[in-house]
């Protein structure tokens, strides 16, 4: 790979086929054995124009790589090099069988060996790393991945090249390296280090004046391009070689270069003790490692390396890159790595502080003492640092000034605590992390703002193999994809998991999801004797530094069983108006302890929501916490029956009782705001019938669902509507609520007509049937035999239907007083009738009932009712009738929202249309009722398949010329 792409069996060279076959497997390989999605392999080939079929073309690559890397296999079909893993594949090549792979090591023993004192096999290393490049890395691959790889591979072979030029000038080699460094300089002009190393080599050879002519052709480059002066430690050594500074003279005896040929090293005299590094001081490097075994963040990494200037040259201001994000997410982990990353473009040295802004001690780092830290490092004498905060920061930016220096700030409390340590001048990096969202920072800093999120799946994955090995996770799959469902894929959760597994290397994954499952719902699993990695104890530091509301409010958080939470929902939470409670959420959303993953909709992460569930049991009394629940649930009650006015008007409406104090439910002045809003709370308001049956309030279990009723049947959320009313039939039940079980039967019945299940339907209204004779509701068994006429004509029993739904038309009647309820039965009647061929009184029964729904402004059924009758006459072949009909019926079903009901008229007016010789009009309206159904999941999704796939298997024959339809 450093070269172009080349692979061999033994002694026989591979043909690894075309350059994009060959960016496959390198992608592959360039992950070192982690997973590569699908979707990472075409952006790798194709970048962001990739063809239509690419998806086909790669896994043919993939199939003819496996070919010709495995070509006599295992005997049993088993790739053994690429191997297919969820969405992708990995490459298990080893370490050792990469050029790439054994130069990283050489490198890396080379500079632990540097590190040590031994200069001399470190250098020896390095030349042997070096040897082994064979040109412009991945030559000849195309893809915006080989680029970028590209680049960055030929900056890691210039960095170990300048510590290997470095050591042989410490090991007196300074005139073999005088002719390379004065190429590399004019290839790299820029790059102060190859510069500094050239003027040290002509020095020690005892060119001093060419020494001082390189420096100004370097200065001059600097300043004319660029507009900076040189490095300072540039500046230093040009003022050093000026005064002819007896410490940078070479030893007297340089030990041989490896290079020369073994005549002259026979002749050569023994090595003497090289001479010391030149002085570091005013240099620091105060960088922790960078994790080994550090993984994914492929995205993040990509947003934070377009803050430097991608050709290598320094900024032009201070850039200031800002990660935040929760306890754990991984902010320190990634800024070291990238911090690393780039350190070689800050020659000046690397700073580095742990701020302390939440912290177990609680003792945050005052500005004043960061600066002093840092001062010191970069050489200033303890004596000479000012005592007043402004007049230490004036001398930290007249420090840095004309200096390039990485500055890494970990752990920020906030703004104020950051602003004091910023650069004045161009040229420096400052890396902030924080569970503070830092807003002042990026408001009047220009600061960078990357939040972190969890893991993707894939990134967990490829954690859990660096630290468990991927043998160990593909021996057990299902376990290893429970351990990143349970660490709801933080990566601090995960480190723990991983480190628990890797000291009992011989217990299976098995045995630490048991673990992991008995304690689901609270932190026990991921404890640690040290604080800095104990889950619960890290939510702490930043959940102790809230003010008192935001703490009441992220503790009665803990109570929301919902997957999102909206500013409203939270309001009547903590029983507070909606403008009282924005403050708290915009708190909890700066500190990182809650997402506002849409403008007005919060989410809290899995693990932040267990460690609000043990606060507010701790902090909270019983009392406190069923009030706030019973707020909750109220709330999402009354604004579903505001909604329910809008989308079932004129509709019985279930009986409530007045909302809790602090409760303050919503109104609408819109249909589409009704919809709107129950579209967008659906997953809260199923998780509050559920949760109202468990907290002891049944009136609300089965009261919601029928508040639902409305929006449940325009969009066709049929499995919701089933859930959820089952869950209220049963605390009605429970509690003993025979008013609350008839109407929770009744409901029922409709969920269960919508998803087909007649007998299931039948049965459940016969039951409320006898439940509302004993409690003498007429409204109540007339509703049920309207019903069971409408269930009996689904189910195809056409004079059963007739029977009932008379019946319960005539108890309507009684009443007197529900026009949308004998409207719907004179719709469903003439409907009845239709099936029954009986027309005449089909039509009757459809026309009396335009003109109740039209009196009472029932658009609703009269949509229904349209689409009856636009059946009649498709019947009685008055075909263009029909499809005015029709279309007038989708015009009313548009109007009230009613998706079921479009798609369902769409279907059949292709019918008609599809009768009378336009095929095509046919398939656009079967096509957008198969678009409906699908986004629906709707069941008569497969009629409309069905018919479309008869029309394209037999179209009709051109028809002729005929007389208009009668």
């Amino acid at each position: 790979m450093l070269g172009p792409v080349r692979a061999w069996h033994g002694e026989q060279e591979i043909d690894l086929g075309s350059p994009q076959q060959r960016v496959v497997l390198t992608t592959l390989l360039l992950r070192r054995g982690r997973p590569v999605t699908v979707g990472e392999l075409v952006d790798a080939v194709w970048g962001e124009q990739p063809p239509s079929a690419a998806i086909s073309v790669l896994r043919t690559y993939v199939s003819r790589l496996r070919k010709t890397l495995e070509p006599g296999g295992d005997g049993d079909g088993t790739p053994r090099v690429i191997v297919s893993v969820a969405d992708g594949y990995l490459a298990e090549v080893p370490d050792e069988a990469l050029d790439l792979g054994l130069f990283e090591r050489r490198v890396a023993e080379a500079t632990r060996l540097r590190t040590a004192g031994e200069e001399a096999a470190a250098a020896d290393l390095l030349h042997e790393a070096l040897a082994g490049w064979q040109g412009t890395p991945l030559a000849g691959l195309p893809g915006p991945l080989a680029e970028s790889e590209r680049a960055r591979l030929a900056e890691r072979r210039l960095a170990a090249l300048e510590m290997r030029l470095d050591l042989d000038i410490q090991l007196g080699r300074h005139r073999d390296v005088i002719a390379e460094l004065t190429s590399l300089t004019g290839e790299h002009p820029l790059r102060e280090q190859l510069s500094r190393l050239l003027m040290l080599a002509l020095y020690r050879s005892g060119r001093q004046a060419e020494a001082l002519a390189a420096y100004r052709a370097t200065r001059r480059i600097l300043v004319s391009e660029l507009g900076i002066e040189p490095c300072a430690p540039l500046r230093e050594l040009h003022d050093r070689i000026l005064a002819a500074d007896a410490s940078l003279d070479p030893a007297p005896d340089p030990a041989p270069s490896p290079r020369r040929p073994p005549e002259e090293e026979d002749a050569a005299p023994a090595p003497t003790a090289p001479e010391p590094p030149p002085t570091t001081v005013g240099r620091p490097a105060q960088l922790p490692a960078d994790l080994p075994a550090f993984t994914g963040r492929h995205r993040e990494l990509e947003e934070i390396r377009a803050l430097l200037p991608r050709d290598g040259t320094s900024p032009k201001t201070v850039v200031i890159g800002a990660i935040g994000g929760m306890g754990g997410i991984g902010k320190t982990t990634l800024a070291v790595h990238w911090a690393h990353e780039v350190a070689h473009r800050f020659p000046d040295g690397q700073l580095y502080v742990n701020l302390r802004g939440f912290d177990p001690t609680g003792s945050v780092m005052p500005p004043g003492e960061a600066i002093h830290i840092f001062l010191t490092a970069l050489g200033l004498p303890p004596q000479r640092i000012p005592a007043q905060l402004d007049a230490q920061a004036a001398l930290y930016r007249s420090t840095l000034a004309r200096r390039r220096v990485l500055i890494l700030l970990d752990n920020a409390r906030d703004t104020e605590q950051v602003r004091p340590l910023l650069p004045g001048a161009p040229g420096c990096l400052v890396i902030v992390t924080s569970r503070s969202q830092l807003t002042g920072l990026i408001v009047n800093d220009g600061a960078h703002p990357l939040t972190l999120s969890p893991l993707t799946t894939t990134e967990a994955h490829g954690f859990l193999s660096r630290r468990l090995g991927a043998a160990r996770l593909a021996a057990e799959p299902k376990e290893t994809d429970e351990i990143i469902e349970y660490g709801a894929r933080l990566p601090l959760a995960l480190a723990l998991v991983a480190a628990r597994a890797a000291t009992h290397p011989g217990f299976p994954l098995s045995a630490v999801v048991d673990e992991l499952r008995e304690s689901h719902g609270s932190l026990d699993a991921f404890t640690s004797s040290d604080l800095g990695t104990d889950v619960r104890a890290v939510f702490s530091w930043s959940y102790e530094a809230l003010s008192a509301p935001a703490a009441r409010l992220f503790r009665l958080l803990g109570l929301h069983c919902g997957t999102d939470i909206s500013t409203p929902s939270a309001a009547a939470l903590v029983g507070l108006a909606p403008r009282d409670v924005r403050g708290p959420l915009a708190e909890l959303t700066r500190a990182h302890l809650l997402t506002e993953h849409r403008p007005g909709r919060y989410v809290l992460h899995d693990l932040l929501r267990a460690y609000a569930a043990e606060r507010v049991q701790a902090e909270e009394a019983e009392r406190e916490r069923a009030d706030a629940v019973e707020r909750l649930l109220s709330w999402y009650l009354h604004t579903a029956d505001a909604a329910y006015a809008w989308l079932a008007p004129r509709r019985r409406r279930v009986p409530l009782e007045a909302p809790p104090p602090g409760c303050r439910p919503l109104t609408f002045t819109t249909h589409d705001q009704a919809v709107d809003w129950c579209e967008a709370e659906r997953p809260g308001l199923v998780a509050a019938v559920h949760q109202a049956a468990a907290s002891g309030l049944p009136g609300i279990a089965w009261r919601l669902p029928a508040a639902l009723w409305g929006f449940f049947y325009l969009r066709s959320h049929l499995q919701d509507w089933h859930d959820t009313t089952r869950a209220g039939l049963a605390a009605a039940r429970a509690s003993g609520d025979e008013q609350g079980e008839a109407w929770a039967l009744k409901d029922l019945s409709n969920a269960l007509r919508s998803l087909g299940r007649h007998e299931e339907a039948i049965s459940a209204l016969r039951e409320a049937l006898v439940l509302y004779r004993k409690s003498g509701d007429v409204q109540g068994r007339a509703s049920a035999m309207a019903n069971l006429g409408d269930i009996h004509l689904q189910a195809g029993q056409f004079r059963k239907s007739v029977e009932y739904t008379r019946r319960g038309l005539a108890l309507y009647r009684t009443l007197g007083s529900d026009p949308w309820s004998v409207g719907i039965c004179l719709a469903n009647l003439g409907d009845a009738y239709q099936r029954l061929g009986r027309y005449d009184d089909a039509v009757t029964c459809l026309e009396e009932a335009m003109t109740v729904l039209r009196t009472s402004g029932n658009r609703w059924v009269e949509g229904v009712a349209l689409d009856f009758l636009g059946t009649v006459r498709h019947r009685l072949d008055r075909h263009d009738d029909a499809i005015i009909a029709y279309r007038q019926a989708l015009e009313a079903h548009r109007d009230v929202g009613n998706q079921w009901g479009e798609g369902h008229t769409l279907g059949h007016l292709g019918e008609v249309l599809l009768s009378v010789g336009r095929p095509e009009e046919a398939r656009t309206a079967w096509r957008r009722a198969l678009k409906i159904f699908g986004e629906l999941d709707h069941p008569d999704a497969e009629q409309v398949r069905a018919n479309l796939r008869r029309l394209d298997e037999h179209p009709p024959a051109p028809r002729p010329s005929q007389p208009a339809a009668r």
